[in-house]
Parts: structure tokens; sequence; C-alpha cells
């Protein structure tokens, strides 16, 4: 399992760079790191084992180095989950977004790249370019085998290597988040209606019932047969099963939330303000409030430019005696702002939110300008809040 992540699309997930996967730096594509997880190993321990019976019926001449053999696979495998991924960073460089990194996992790897595909033909690249990536390199392996004279250890890695890159390619095929084939669905719903969360919410739901299928299919496909169900077939179909359902589930919670988003605008959440030179007295600063409105007017000090280079504290300005308020300059008063915080006041959704996602770690209020003129002030708790009933709507 794996795919593109569009932080924000697995997912994707697309905005200000996420947290970095925890894991060690290999190599870079396309300027991403390539991070090799502490789960990987779990991952190619327990395929290691469980692929030496399989290497035991094939190759049974095989002594001790049938576990290298079915090491070797493993390595193989994750090889051909690696071009997996590195397609997916190619073609979504390709199509504009910045790509983050590359992390192989526990569940196979992952691209993740930020920004939002502008247009449902970005998604269904991007997402189908992984598995075409294990079908053509299955067709290669096959091809390859059948090239062989004898049956011999190289031979056996081939044959493994196409039928694993056809059961992941395949596999991803399937139309549901958080699987390649559910970006390509959601891509297809979204072109069909002009709207990206139903093509998200409709290819969560299917996701969920791919979850249903996996789990089904390792429990009743035997029992159709006349057999029993195979134990570990059962545990592996159950915890990939969990997977998806979990994975579908966070598509359809991220698309709600999408669709939340967009209707959020930095006009909407910012407040008033009145712009006061950074010369001005304490008491001049009081009067241009009053006029202004009252005590719900925040007071932003500019420069002589008109940049923003702080705002005046009520709390402190309130402790200046009445009889000093006309000596005392308003940068006693002031909270001073870092260089080139500011927001436009044009900012809606995702764009909005990634822009205070770079200035609001260094500020809890944030002016907001209109063509270089300030124009009101961003709170970010409100911002958060305005977020937070966003989603719960």
């Amino acid at each position: 399992m794996d795919g593109p992540d569009p932080r924000g699309p697995r997912t994707p997930a697309r905005q200000a760079a996420p947290a970095r996967t925890k894991g060690w730096v290999i190599g870079r594509v396309s300027g991403a790191p390539v991070i090799l997880t502490p789960s990987w190993f779990l991952a190619a321990a327990i395929l290691t084992v469980l692929f030496v019976p399989t290497v035991e019926n094939l190759a049974p001449h095989l002594g001790p180095e049938r576990f290298l053999v079915s090491f070797a696979f493993v390595l193989l495998l994750f090889v051909s989950v690696f071009l997996h991924e590195v397609a997916h960073a190619l073609v979504a460089r390709a199509r504009g977004q910045q790509v983050t990194e590359l992390a192989l996992t526990l569940w196979g790897g992952h691209t993740a790249y930020s920004g939002t595909s502008a247009r449902p033909l970005d998604g269904f690249l991007i997402a189908v370019v992984g598995p075409l990536t294990n079908l053509a390199l299955a067709v290669a392996s096959w091809f390859a085998f059948l090239a062989q004279p004898t049956f011999t250890v190289p031979a056996l890695l081939l044959y493994a290597c196409a039928f694993s890159n056809a059961f992941v390619g395949f596999f991803n095929l399937l139309p549901g988040l958080p699987l390649d084939g559910g970006q390509i669905l959601e891509s297809a719903v979204w072109a069909a209606t002009g709207s990206r969360t139903r093509g998200t919410v409709a290819a969560g739901w299917v996701g969920r019932l791919v979850a249903i299928g996996v789990v089904g299919w390792a429990l009743l496909w035997p029992l159709a047969l006349g057999s029993r169900p195979d134990l570990w077939l059962v545990v592996w179909a159950a915890l990939i099963g969990a997977f998806l359902w979990s994975g579908a589930g966070q598509a359809i919670a991220a698309g709600r939330t999408r669709e939340a988003v967009a209707g959020l605008s930095v006009r909407s959440l910012a407040g008033p303000v009145v712009a006061v030179g950074s010369g001005d007295s304490v008491a001049a600063v009081g009067r241009s409030v009053a006029l202004a409105g009252g005590p719900h007017v925040l007071a932003v000090v500019v420069d002589p430019a008109g940049h923003p280079v702080g705002y005046v504290d009520p709390a402190a300005a309130a402790t200046v005696p009445p009889g000093a308020a006309e000596n005392t300059p308003v940068g006693a008063v002031a909270v001073p702002l870092p260089p080139g915080t500011a927001i436009d006041a044009g900012l809606a959704g995702q764009e909005m939110l990634a822009a205070l996602a770079q200035v609001g770690r260094q500020a809890s209020l944030v002016p907001v300008t209109d063509a270089g003129r300030v124009v009101g002030v961003l709170e970010v708790a409100r911002v958060v809040t305005a977020l937070r009933d966003a989603r719960r709507g």
C-alpha cells in the first residue's frame, strides 16, 4: 500500500510543509529526502520470514541460503516500491507541486508534497503513474524470467518480482482511498461534478468497501472452496483492511474539512484597526482608537513607509497615567512585530492557512494589508477557533 501523500491528499496532503517522517535520509529525489523509517526493518524481517516457504517450494535444493534468497526478494520488492514513489514524485513536481519527502515504511511507502491539485487531471496523473510503474516492472521481470534457460535463483527472483509488482500495481488500482485507484476515482468524480469534495468523499466510502472486501475475501473465499481460512492470511487481511479503513476515514474527513476551510477568508476573520505612527503619543493613539470605533479597534504601529512594526497593547496603554499619556511615546506600550509579519486581505481557504503558517508562528496577531496599506488585524487564535468550528460543521 502506497501512494502520494498529499499532506494535505495522501493525501494528496499540500500548504506549509508538514513535519518530516522520522527515519534516516538515504538519498534525494527532486530535491526531496528519501527516508528509510524504522518500521521498514520490521516489514523487511516479517516479509523475509513469510517468503521462505515459497522459496523452499520453488527451490527445494536450497539450504540455509534460502533466507538470503528470501531477503533478496524483499529488497527487490522495496526497490519496486521506491520506483513507484519516485514516479509519483517526478510527476507531482512536473504538475507544479513541491515534493517534501519520499518514505519507505511498514506499509510500503508514501510520497508527500505540498500544495493542492488545481485540476482533476493533476491528481489523476500523479496517482496513476505509480501503479503503471509497477505493472511495467512486472512485464519486464516476466520477460526476463522467460529468457532464463533454467530455473536458477536469479530466475526465481525474477519470477517473484514479476508476481509482486503485478499484485502491487493491480491492488493500488482498486478504486478506493487511500489507494492510488481511489485518487483516480476522486479525480473522475471531481471532473464529472466540479466538486473535489464529492470526489474525495465518494472515493473514501469506496475505500471502506474495499477494506471490508479484503477481509471478506480472506474469510469467505476459502469457505466457498470448501477449505478453512488460513490464519496468517486472515491476520494480514485484517491489518490491511484496518489500514484501508483508517485511511479512507481520514480522507473523508480531510475532504469535508477542505470544503469548510474554503469558506474562510482573511476579510471575514480580520478585526478592525487604526494605523498610528511610531512617533505618536499614547494619548494621541487613544484618541485615534476612539474615533475609529472604540475598544474593539486595535492600534497598529507603522513606520514612515506604512509597514506594520508593532501593535499597541491595550492593557499596557491603560496603565499609563493620564497626565503622562501626552508625553509617553507609543513604543513604550507597543508589542513589536517581526519584519515581514503581514498577510494579504484577499487570501482565503488553504492559501490563507498556508500564509498564516509562515507568519503566525512568530506573532499571535498578524496585520492585514491591502495594496501595502494596513486594513485589519488577524488573530491567530480566532482563525484556529473558526477552523475548528468549520470542521465540526
